[in-house]
Parts: C-alpha cells; structure tokens; sequence
C-alpha cells in the first residue's frame, strides 16, 4: 500500500493557470484517481459533462460553479457532488482555489468518459 507524499507528485501539464498533481491511480496501483489541484482566480474547467461520478473538494478559496444550468458560488469546505451525465464546469474566484478531485476511474479525461460542452480537453488528453 503506498504513502503518497504530496510534496514528492509529479505536476501533470493542465490549462493556463490551473496546476495539477496526481496522487492517486495507476501508479500507485488502484483503479480510480486523485488530484491536488490549484486554480488561479478566473482559471477552470470549461462545461463538459463525464459517463462517472466526480467529486470536487474544494480545500481552500471558492468557485463559481455552473452545475446542471444553475449557477452557484462554492467556498472552503465544501464539496461538489457531480453525477454522471450532469453538466458542470467552474472558475476560481478572486481568491483562486485548492482542490482535491476524484474519479472511479484511472483515464476519466478520455474522449469515451468525457465531452466538453465548451472549450477543449487539457494538455494531458
């Protein structure tokens, strides 16, 4: 069973002005995947929607959220429960965000598990 040291992941390319490590999934030998994200004030994830659940924790700062046509502001906290097939997308507030994002699956950018509604996969996709 590994420890993962935070400090230790590797960055994985992402947008502009949205970092992220993978600290859980095919390397430390599961078959879902975990992330620390940090999200600059206005960065984010386009609208898109995904065949699996995702949950978006949001350790520090705030989001604005659109989550299946509402719009929501998401602070410290709190956590984002997304079912498959809802559109979601968000933006870092001013204060920008942290976040801790899973997936049950190891590839859940993949074209099959993925589509944007609005702008394009990340670097890794």
């Amino acid at each position: 069973m590994p420890i993962v040291d935070h400090d230790r992941a590797l960055e994985t390319p992402w947008r502009p002005r949205y970092r992220k490590w993978d600290i859980a999934g095919h390397d430390q030998g599961v078959t879902s995947t975990l992330s620390v994200n940090l999200v600059e004030a206005g960065a984010g994830a386009p609208l898109h929607t995904h065949t699996m659940d995702e949950l978006i924790v949001i350790l520090e700062g705030s989001l604005e959220v659109t989550l299946d046509g509402s719009s929501h502001t998401v602070g410290s906290n709190h956590t984002l429960v997304v079912p498959p097939g809802v559109e979601h997308g968000f933006r870092a507030s001013a204060d920008g965000a942290k976040l801790l994002v899973f997936f049950p699956v190891l590839d859940p950018y993949a074209e099959e598990h993925t589509h944007y509604l609005e702008g394009s996969r990340p670097a890794t996709s």
